[in-house]
């Protein structure tokens, strides 16, 4: 059972419908038992690092986050879910993130007339072209919708790198630990063949 991490941030039907289609027994949660229980979790997200970091806070889930993401079971972060991995973001000074990775959460800046937030299909070169991009073709597009960004990653937890004005590091994977900025379950496809690689991955 695939357990979709509910914290009260963003929408999470999209993430459950391309789980449904791909057959996948899921649910949308905030039970701390169901997400120890789950053999894969996923904690997506949208909206701001400060707003989800609290309303996990209110729910106790925090550890159970912390606990699940470390559990060597496969565990995947979308979009605002990957930020949160990190320790702080430019988004919220002083607000501690999950500190699960080191890496940096930077806003885009807006030169050259480039619009922010970041929304729209970009091509991924892909740096680990296993595990959850196992299949997928170099320079594959997936959908974003950004205003912040992961940069000065851990270089062996680089997954997948961006262009968007700057280097956006988009993807992460260690060992069972899977995060991407972009939104695999909008992302047609080839989000459906990652989300699939995902399901496909034993804990």
């Amino acid at each position: 059972m695939v357990a979709i991490i509910d914290y009260g941030a963003g929408n999470l039907s999209s993430v459950k419908k391309a789980l449904d289609f791909l057959g996948a027994e899921n649910e949308i949660t905030q039970d701390k038992e169901k997400i120890e229980k789950a053999s894969h979790i996923i904690l997506p997200g949208v909206g701001s690092f400060a707003d989800a970091m609290k309303s996990m806070e209110e729910r106790g889930l925090v550890d159970t986050v912390k606990k699940a993401a470390l559990s060597g079971k496969p565990f995947l972060g979308i979009c605002l879910g990957l930020q949160l991995l990190f320790e702080s973001s430019d988004e919220s000074p002083g607000v501690k993130g999950l500190g699960l990775l080191g890496g940096s959460i930077a806003k885009i800046p807006n030169d050259g007339g480039l619009k922010v937030p970041h929304m729209g299909w970009n091509s991924v070169k892909i740096i680990q072209n296993d595990k959850i991009f196992k299949d997928i073709p170099q320079d594959s597009y997936f959908y974003f919708v950004h205003s912040y960004y992961l940069k000065d990653a851990d270089k062996d937890a680089v997954a997948a790198v961006t262009q968007y004005g700057v280097n956006i590091e988009c993807a992460v994977q260690r060992d069972n630990l899977f995060a991407t900025q972009f939104h695999p379950e909008k992302s047609g496809k080839t989000g459906l063949k990652l989300l699939k690689n995902f399901l496909d991955t034993e804990g």
